[in-house]
């Protein structure tokens, strides 16, 4: 019996876990759906439709070619950090035509991932123009698909013309580990420009 009592107590006094919103967002065919689904603890929501003929002329396939599959909605996924902190995923559709789901989706987010294909790197400036605009802070991951060239964060950086507080981190987008890493970058940035926002004006 008062073992019992004990651990009654004891769950009722754990803290809920707090809970954020995250955005993995991107170039078309850039690795999203894989990101999601490599983390997340739940079976992933996902809306994906086959390619077809008639999407040819506006879906860019150069680069990945070998690709069925896109995204017409969003992906949505669950990542338990830790006791205290558990990571809502939600991934945007790629292509332009489907842009009108982003200020929806980015509702209530803390922050972003910009995944980054380096065969394909200007399909990452449209991202990164929203959330710039938004004020949405963004961690941009390149996803290191086999045979592309690597190239060093910097140098990402560089050609992204991205500010020097914006974190640029390599990924395996199909690697649990590795995606998780990601998402922790994305929150530990989303935490210092909150702070420094915070931090009152010099006179």
């Amino acid at each position: 019996m008062a073992f019992g009592r004990s651990d009654r107590r004891r769950r009722s006094a754990a803290v809920e876990p707090v809970t954020l919103k995250i955005l993995v967002a991107g170039g078309f065919g850039v690795g999203k759906t894989t990101l999601v689904g490599a983390v997340s603890e739940i079976k992933p929501l996902r809306t994906e439709e086959r390619l077809t003929e008639a999407g040819r002329p506006v879906d860019d396939l150069d680069g990945v070619e070998t690709k069925t599959t896109t995204t017409v909605a969003m992906d949505f996924g669950r990542i338990t950090v830790n006791e205290e902190l558990v990571l809502y995923l939600f991934g945007t559709p790629g292509q332009d035509r489907f842009w009108f789901l982003w200020d929806e989706l980015a509702r209530g987010a803390l922050g972003a991932v910009v995944l980054a294909d380096t065969r394909r790197l200007a399909d990452s400036f449209a991202a990164i123009d929203y959330f710039e605009r938004r004020g949405l802070p963004f961690t941009v991951a390149v996803n290191c698909f086999d045979g592309a060239d690597r190239y060093p964060p910097d140098s990402v950086r560089d050609a992204l013309d991205l500010d020097p507080q914006v974190p640029v981190v390599l990924c395996d987008a199909r690697l649990k580990d590795s995606a998780r890493d990601v998402l922790i970058s994305v929150v530990e940035h989303a935490m210092e420009t909150g702070a420094r926002r915070r931090e009152p004006a010099l006179p």
